[in-house]
């Protein structure tokens, strides 16, 4: 999962940056409202905090903007104040749903999986390829009985590689769902994390069937066959 953080007072955005990425998202911040607004048109989120008051463009224009250009994303305004006026604007502009500072870091995630529940796959519910399960909520993963322990990286290609089940996920589309824009990291990396993942999820289980295949020249699928 990846999330754009918007907001301007910079230890804040850092603190929910860290936080996030303790969870296994993969986090991209910007400080002004213009910023948001380009990298919100140009990257692929599955969720936007948005913070009310920014300098070059506000929040409420920047949330204005992407519905009218009929970008989906799901939004969470952040307002420094909980006032109806704030709350009215925000959600007659497009916003999902909106969280007044201060709040604790637990709402947050708490308000950000009821956003991600109205897609088809939510956060919240269990995601399962044949035998092999994934609880995004406890970072459990199991095949069949047995347990398996991932890093958090392996966890997060892992419950992309699952939503996304039987479609060919190329490096980039992996890099770009994981790793936020800031991480130095090259295709080859890519590699080295499914070879880990096939590992952990396939080569332990001689009698089940691999689940994680190798799309020759286009990336990488999980599925139960590999057509």
């Amino acid at each position: 999962m990846r999330i754009l953080v918007v907001e301007d007072e910079k230890h804040v955005a850092l603190a929910i940056k860290e936080g996030l990425e303790q969870e296994s998202y993969a986090v991209d911040t910007e400080f002004d409202g213009t910023s948001g607004l380009s990298s919100a048109r140009t990257g692929e989120y599955d969720l936007i905090l948005l913070d009310v008051m920014l300098p070059k463009l506000d929040g409420f224009e920047v949330c204005k903007k992407l519905r009218s250009k009929n970008i989906q994303t799901p939004i969470l305004m952040l307002t420094a104040k909980d006032q109806d006026g704030d709350i009215v604007n925000g959600l007659n502009f497009g916003a999902d749903d909106y969280l007044a500072k201060p709040f604790s870091f637990d709402v947050l995630l708490a308000r950000m999986r009821a956003l991600l529940r109205r897609p088809q796959k939510s956060l919240g519910e269990k995601l399962q390829v044949a035998d092999l399960i994934l609880d995004p909520v406890s970072k459990e993963v199991k095949r069949g009985k047995a347990e398996i322990k991932l890093s958090p990286k392996e966890f997060a290609i892992l419950e992309y590689m699952m939503r996304n089940l039987d479609r060919i996920l190329s490096k980039n589309n992996i890099m770009t769902h994981v790793w936020d824009f800031d991480a130095d990291i090259l295709p080859n990396t890519i590699e080295v994390f499914i070879t880990y993942l096939r590992a952990k999820i396939d080569k332990p289980f001689k009698n089940s069937p691999p689940l994680i295949h190798n799309v020759r020249g286009f990336g990488y699928k999980i599925g139960e066959k590999n057509e």
